[in-house]
């Protein structure tokens, strides 16, 4: 089978398409036939080691994992003889990163507890881009900031992967959203349901007087002071992703701000969740929930997806496809 490898640290040009064996499932996992994966902020730090803290997950010198990729949708093709909750020929999506990546190849073997049923409603493609940015969203609104009917949240970054998701998950769960974006995102994230939008290119969003329950920053550069000065007193900053220089930030002063104030401020990192993914999965069929697809790549192309993913400019989703008729 086709497999992108990764030997070393670097960018996106280090990584080959190469052929490797096609692996067999062992005891709880199945051969799952990939349709299609998605790039997210993991990826870009699975390759390039940075910001230097994930090489501890990662590995200190290369990488540890060496076909990369987390998101799959796809149908099973084989199961052991202890998978239970799996038949040959479901469709299926799920998060690898905590099963050791390896979802851009043509086949790939994983436990059965990391993957779950796809809506009937989306295809593949559609799919392969809501696990890792859907479960993040999910978690990080419901889990960490606890986002209840009528607060005020903000997502500075809502147009991308975990943005777009977070828009539509915050509305679900009641909250009024605003949303920070440039001026080619504004119709997007209003399509999304966001009840008022801030073009950042335009409006400095420091100089509106409301101030909001949660903020989300998504992939976002501003200082955590700048969130701070819009929190209400009890409120909580989430930081998602973003810049180096915002990650130290939130890593070495959050605990600070935290510890001497009301207001709370935190880094989230998503943990793969079956039971996420099924929620997701009914968000999804009741029509609550959509993934926006932006570009598609051939597995082949990967090298170049990443050298667009890593502008920060993408609308929603880029998504990596197996075959070029898929």
């Amino acid at each position: 089978m086709r497999a992108i490898i990764s030997e070393r640290y670097g960018t996106p040009d280090t990584l080959k398409l190469v052929e490797v064996d096609k692996p067999t499932p062992k005891d709880n996992e199945v051969l799952i036939k990939v349709y299609a994966s998605s790039l997210n902020f993991g990826n870009l730090a699975l390759l390039t080691g940075k910001p230097l803290p994930v090489r501890f997950v990662f590995g200190l010198m290369k990488p540890k994992y060496r076909i990369p990729g987390g998101d799959i949708a796809g149908i099973v093709e084989a199961i052991s003889k202890d998978v239970t909750k799996i038949r040959i020929g479901d469709q299926v999506y799920g998060d690898l990163a905590s099963s050791g990546w390896g979802a851009f190849a043509e086949y790939v073997v994983v436990d059965e507890r990391v993957l779950a049923i796809m809506p009937s409603n989306l295809s593949s493609i559609e799919m392969a881009g809501v696990p890792m940015a859907g479960t993040t969203a999910l978690q990080a609104i419901r889990n960490v900031a606890k986002v209840k009917d009528g607060q005020k949240v903000m997502i500075h970054g809502a147009s991308g992967g975990v943005g777009t998701f977070a828009v539509q998950i915050a509305k679900a769960f009641g909250a009024e959203v605003t949303a920070v974006v440039s001026t080619r995102n504004v119709d997007l994230v209003k399509t999304l349901g966001a009840d008022r939008v801030i073009d950042y290119k335009k409006d400095d969003f420091l100089n509106d007087s409301e101030t909001f329950d949660v903020i989300f920053g998504v992939n976002g550069s501003q200082s955590i002071f700048t969130y701070k000065k819009k929190l209400k007193t009890n409120g909580v900053f989430i930081h998602i992703g973003g810049a180096n220089s915002q990650f130290y930030q939130i890593l070495l002063l959050g605990p600070l701000l935290s510890l001497f104030g009301k207001r709370k401020f935190s880094s989230f990192l998503q943990r793969p969740n079956q039971q996420d993914l099924m929620v997701i999965k009914e968000l999804i069929e009741e029509g609550k929930v959509k993934p926006v697809i932006d570009r598609r790549y051939l597995l082949s192309e990967v090298p170049q997806a990443l050298h667009y993913f890593k502008k920060g400019h993408s609308q929603g989703k880029v998504i990596i496809i197996m075959e070029q008729d898929e």
